[in-house]
């Protein structure tokens, strides 16, 4: 889904999601947060607080001491932008009280 220029639905991102958590659950937390972002954007705060919190919960199976463990593997899911590298610490800042 890199590189396209129509931005996917809510709907298709959490279809997405669904697919990814059986099959990739780093390709699924990318996904969480760019649903985060999503609702966000769509002014769906309670929404967006739900994959605030799926995406925190999926990042703590994961480890976090070097830059690699943390890179995302693209650089954006759906038309959202994903921050370089995604830990705790990144969703904390772009979410605030989200989480």
């Amino acid at each position: 889904m890199t590189n396209q220029t129509r931005l996917a639905s809510a709907d298709e991102l959490e279809s997405l999601f669904q697919r990814e958590l059986v099959t990739d659950r780093w390709a699924a937390t990318e996904t969480a947060y760019a649903l985060a972002a999503r609702h966000r954007d769509l002014g769906d705060w309670f929404k967006s607080r739900e994959w605030v919190q799926q995406c925190l919960r999926l990042l703590e199976g994961f480890p976090s001491e070097t830059e690699e463990q943390v890179a995302t593997n693209r650089t954006s899911v759906g038309g959202v932008q994903l921050p370089t590298y995604l830990h705790a610490g990144v969703v904390q800042d772009r979410f605030g009280d989200l989480g």
